[in-house]
């Protein structure tokens, strides 16, 4: 591994561009709801002798960056405080129950495929206001806000119906994922151009190797994402933006539907239906073993597969490929964004100290070690110089410079409209098996997303970029 000094690199994996749920226009003025305090390390107010409750999704994280950085930094800060901590895969099994019973731990990482909905739980008044913590002073310079030490996606994304409800704790890199060392092997070049894509599948099936594959048992949504990005990749970002806003026939509008259309082919010509039967793991092992060429996923895949990482392998991101030899934005472009959800209940028996427990992990301390124990780079400006990071991330970060503006957007729809992007991801496998057409799935899509729009109970979001 190498280090990630100030530079080119470090300066753009510091200040990264959109990613999350957020949407609509900021709060007018700063929640008044929480006791403030004049003291810069309790700006909030929090009684030390009140414990604390963190429930953490256990995914490729894991769960050790919050056991033995930020709960033990906070202990730290209150002495002797109890911090009780939960981890789990199934988010919204075990929490919705107790939200709904007034039940709600302080602090809880909303993230995984069993994540609750965030424009429901702000509906019920769940979500504590988190524009104190970003007014807040930052643990490391009292003399700064915490909003002016986090790459400005933080604030675009934390708002969810207008209000600064969600914290989205790192940076990530979505796009097509292979392994460096056997293309190098190979003297394979990776393709810029969709003729050259579909050259290597028909090289790359010579060998026995598939050119594609996702997870669609567990996992269908990476090939959602992917086919958005395609399509953002050929109309440019106003297509997703129109999505987002639930606009009329966005989801049928021409660049939509031939980025589904080449997906779908090439899972016709160079996949294998038996991958709708595995989930992210079983396929992401596949990869490792070169059964696979390019996988779509984000820059967590690494850290997520660490321990099965065999010495031929190298992972490296890959730009979504030229489609139509004149897409709006030119090969070359990834999405990069912000994700990994945090937000402290309101009703929750300490939300001073969930807020506290949030501006720990802002810290450069509470950042920097995150990254050491994840491998993964967090929104926090500057935390992770110095740090030795993965291949991969460093491939990821050459990317991004190499992007530059041309930066694609996130579906923010995944986290206003979760009804909406739950049906996308049953859809995608319908699709991608040939049990429909595009044509068709564009239009169960807009369906969807009319019904959505139709539906006054649902409160809408927009976004102008």
């Amino acid at each position: 591994m190498t280090a990630l000094a100030a530079g080119p690199g470090a300066g753009v994996l510091s200040a990264c561009a959109t990613a999350g749920t957020g949407g609509g226009e900021p709060a007018a003025t700063p929640s008044t709801s929480l006791p403030a305090s004049a003291d810069p390390r309790n700006p909030f107010g929090v009684d030390a002798k009140k414990a604390l409750e963190v429930v953490i999704f256990s995914g490729a994280y894991g769960d050790a960056y919050a056991k033995e950085v930020h709960e033990a930094l906070y202990k730290q800060a209150f002495p002797g405080v109890t911090v009780t901590h939960t981890a789990t895969q199934e988010i919204g099994t075990l929490l919705r129950p107790r939200l709904v019973g007034g039940d709600a731990p302080d602090v809880i990482n909303n993230s995984g495929p069993k994540s609750m909905d965030l424009a429901a739980l702000a509906a019920e008044g769940h979500l504590a206001d988190l524009t104190p913590l970003f007014d807040a002073p930052s643990v490391d310079d009292p003399a700064k806000k915490v909003r002016d030490t986090v790459t400005p996606a933080v604030l675009a994304n934390a708002l969810v119906t207008g209000k600064n409800l969600v914290l989205n704790y790192t940076v990530s890199h979505r796009a097509l994922w292979y392994n460096a060392k056997l293309f190098a092997a190979k003297g394979w070049k990776v393709p810029a151009t969709w003729q050259e894509f579909t050259a290597l599948g028909e090289t790359a099936k010579k060998e026995g190797i598939l050119l594609f594959a996702y997870p669609g048992q567990k996992g269908p949504y990476y090939q959602l994402w992917n086919v958005l990005y395609t399509a953002a990749k050929i109309g440019g970002n106003q297509v997703i933006l129109d999505i987002d806003n639930l606009v009329d026939n966005a989801w049928t509008a021409e660049p939509m539907q031939r980025a589904v259309t080449v997906w779908v082919d090439v899972q016709t010509k160079y996949g294998d239906k038996a991958y709708f039967g595995l989930d992210h793991t079983q396929t992401q092992i596949k990869q490792l073993q070169n059964k696979v060429l390019f996988y779509p996923v984000g820059s967590w895949i690494e850290n997520e597969m660490v321990k099965d990482i065999p010495d031929d392998f190298e992972y490296a991101i890959a730009p979504i490929p030229e489609v139509t030899g004149a897409d709006k934005m030119p090969y070359g472009a990834i999405q990069v964004g912000v994700g990994e959800n945090f937000v402290v209940a309101a009703k929750g028996e300490n939300p001073q100290g969930g807020l506290e427990y949030l501006r720990i992990m802002l810290s450069k301390e509470g950042a920097r070690r995150f990254t050491e124990k994840t491998k993964n780079v967090t929104v926090v400006n500057g935390a992770a110089e110095g740090v030795d990071l993965p291949a991969g991330l460093l491939s990821a970060a050459r990317a991004q410079d190499k992007a530059g503006q041309n930066i694609i957007t996130e579906a923010r729809f995944e986290g206003w409209y979760k009804e909406l992007f739950d049906y996308g991801t049953e859809q995608i496998n319908v699709v991608m098996a040939g049990r429909i057409t595009p044509a068709e799935f564009c239009a169960r899509m807009q369906k969807k997303a009319d019904d959505v729009k139709k539906d006054d109970a649902i409160t809408k979001q927009t976004r102008s970029q």
